[in-house]
């Protein structure tokens, strides 16, 4: 009987599905036979780098059955049987890892040093790499050091108004009431910065921080004429001074964190920098005080409580001068912050400051031997005052547009007045704003300020807005000749029209040792100005600003000068910055101003070039 076609082919399928089944048996079976030993002793089938081939463990005297072995089976109480799964065909040749098994771990004292088992270096001389000098990692527990170097130089070349007397005149024929006005000078300012806190600083403030800064500066100055560098005309027309100054010395503590993002409430004491706006035109400084600050809604609010006990300064280099007896001068500031407000990208402060002086009946000599308060002006009295800022303060930009703005109104009374006896009222307004918008690699910028003048100086209000202590970064700052240079010696000497690092007329004997003064010509000033930034580290910036008094009825008066004009003169300014790290840690500046003297500056100081060079070099670690 012939076989049919579908027998054949089931034949031969049950033929091939024998054969697969032996040659996988087979293929297992040799697996089996094949182990491999790893470098902590266990045996695998997996062949790992290092390991060594070694034969199978046989398997164990109770080993479950094959799969030939027929499953156990189990009776119910119903009588019906349930198949178990059957147990694997052998026991697995891998054993179970005993205590002995794992290696030990590798202790890491904290987080920061895990890049050190990775092999990664560091340089002491690297403040941009790990360094532990730098704060990098912790040098003891939680707590971490971070040491800041830095050393500024400077050499002037300048030509300011030099007024003479009998007694100070240099050189035969020189009994002009003006004399040379060239004058050099050096000064060399090397300080460091030892900061030693407590916690993880990323989102939060320190724990604990203690800080110290002492500066050291030596300076320089070559005059032309005898009596400006020193009352007293045998010292010649060359000075060298020398001071060490502390600039720093505080504790801060963490008091608490009020939210779960960080924002918190801290306390600092001691020596400490504060700025009560964002260009320094009321007060900036390093001095001795209590300041209360933190933050609320995710930072978006910040706020300050300070007192401040202002130190006496050295006079030549301007540092802290710890070995006089402090000043019985307060300063109180309230001020809160505000991010995006009124748009996003702008932040909006609003502060309230009160200065409080009692040095009334004083007699306050600078180093130099002149008479700084009083000020040699008026009635020639030192003075009690009371008297409260109040402003408001913006920065930031509004879509293309960056903005500065800052305006203060000065509520108070003085006893006496500059140039009247018996109490004057204080009542003066100062406005200032910056406007700048980058195109590509230049930004150009537009400057206006305003500070109001007093009218009558021997009425019983005083009109003239004062600041604190100013240092304004507005306009060129420093670059600029009436910002960076005293404009000297109105009214026989002793008091400034305005003083090195100050934009405001305030006819003070000195920015850093006298006493604010209320009664002046305030100040008008319109500036536009550009920085072309030509490589990532050279950057050229020019400004041009006009200069004018409010009212120069004081002058008038301070001078015996009857009419002088109002309008001061423009001063141009160029200086060019270059930083070869494209970082703050190297600035090379050179700069020039010239002031192109008007009408109200000849009418003071007649036949002058007033100029001023400056070469500046800046190391910071």
């Amino acid at each position: 009987m012939p076989v049919s076609e579908t027998a054949r082919r089931t034949a031969c399928l049950a033929l091939l599905a024998a054969w697969a089944t032996g040659g996988l048996q087979t293929a297992r079976a040799e697996d089996a036979e094949t182990c491999y030993k790893d470098r902590f002793g266990r045996i695998v089938k997996r062949q790992l780098p290092g390991s060594v081939e070694v034969p199978c463990p046989a398997a164990s005297p109770g080993a479950a059955p094959g799969p030939e072995s027929p499953p156990p089976s189990s009776s119910t109480a119903s009588g019906s049987t349930l198949r178990e799964r059957a147990a694997p065909a052998t026991q697995s040749p891998v054993p179970r890892p005993g205590i002995t098994d794992y290696v030990d771990a590798v202790p890491v004292p904290d987080r920061w040093r895990i890049v050190d088992g990775l092999g990664y270096a560091q340089n002491l001389y690297d403040p941009y790499n790990r360094n532990v000098l730098k704060a990098d990692k912790p040098i003891v527990g939680d707590w971490f050091f971070n040491l800041g170097l830095f050393s500024d130089s400077s050499y002037q070349w300048r030509n300011v108004a030099s007024p003479v007397g009998i007694a100070s005149i240099a050189r035969a024929g020189e009994l002009d009431v003006f004399g040379s006005g060239r004058q050099t000078a050096f000064s060399q300012t090397v300080g460091a910065e030892f900061t030693f806190f407590e916690g993880d600083t990323v989102f939060k403030p320190p724990d604990w921080q203690f800080r110290f800064s002492p500066v050291f500066n030596f300076n320089r100055t070559d005059v032309s004429e005898l009596g400006q560098i020193n009352v007293n005309p045998d010292a010649g027309e060359t000075r060298s001074d020398h001071f060490a100054g502390i600039q720093a010395a505080f504790v801060e503590k963490h008091l608490r964190d009020v939210s779960e993002r960080y924002d918190f409430d801290s306390v600092r004491v001691g020596i400490q920098p504060f700025s009560t706006d964002f260009r320094g035109f009321l007060f900036q400084d390093n001095q001795l005080g209590a300041r209360l600050f933190g933050t609320r809604d995710d930072n978006r609010y910040q706020y300050n409580l300070a007192v401040f006990r202002r130190i006496e300064k050295d006079t030549n280099s301007g540092l802290n001068d710890l070995g006089q007896p402090l000043r019985n001068d307060y300063v109180v500031v309230a001020n809160l912050y505000r991010q995006d407000l009124p748009v996003s990208g702008f932040t909006s402060q609003v502060t309230a400051v009160y200065n409080r002086n009692r040095e009334a009946g004083e007699m306050h000599y600078d180093s130099d031997g002149f008479l700084v308060r009083p000020a040699p002006l008026g009635v020639e009295i030192s003075r009690d005052y009371d008297v409260v800022y109040l402003g408001y303060n913006g920065d930031g930009h509004f879509g293309p547009y960056n903005l500065t703005a800052s305006f203060y109104y000065a509520g108070g009374h003085e006893t006496p007045g500059t140039f009247v006896l018996g109490r004057v009222d204080i009542s003066a307004f100062f406005g200032a704003l910056e406007l700048s918008r980058d195109f590509d690699w230049i930004r150009t910028r537009l400057s206006l300020l305003y500070a109001s003048g007093d009218r009558n100086p021997f009425d019983r209000r005083a009109t003239g807005f004062d600041a604190i202590l100013e240092n304004p970064q507005f306009a060129g700052g420093d670059t600029s000749y009436w910002i960076s240079q005293a404009v000297p010696l109105v009214g026989g000497g002793g008091v400034t029209i305005s003083g090195p690092n100050g934009v405001l007329n305030d006819l003070r004997s000195s920015k850093d040792e006298g006493q604010s003064n209320f009664d002046n010509p305030g100040t008008i000033l319109a500036g536009i100005g550009a920085d072309l930034d030509l490589l990532p580290q050279l950057r050229l910036a020019m400004n041009l600003n006009d200069l004018s008094f409010v009212d120069p009825a004081v002058i008038d008066v301070a001078r015996s000068q009857g009419g002088v004009p109002k309008h001061i003169g423009e001063d141009a300014s160029v200086s060019l910055i270059y930083r070869p790290l494209m970082t703050q840690n190297i600035v090379l500046r050179a700069s020039y101003a010239r002031l192109i003297s008007s009408r109200g500056y000849d009418a003071l100081f007649p036949k002058t070039d007033p100029y001023y060079a400056l070469l500046n070099a800046v190391f910071a670690y």
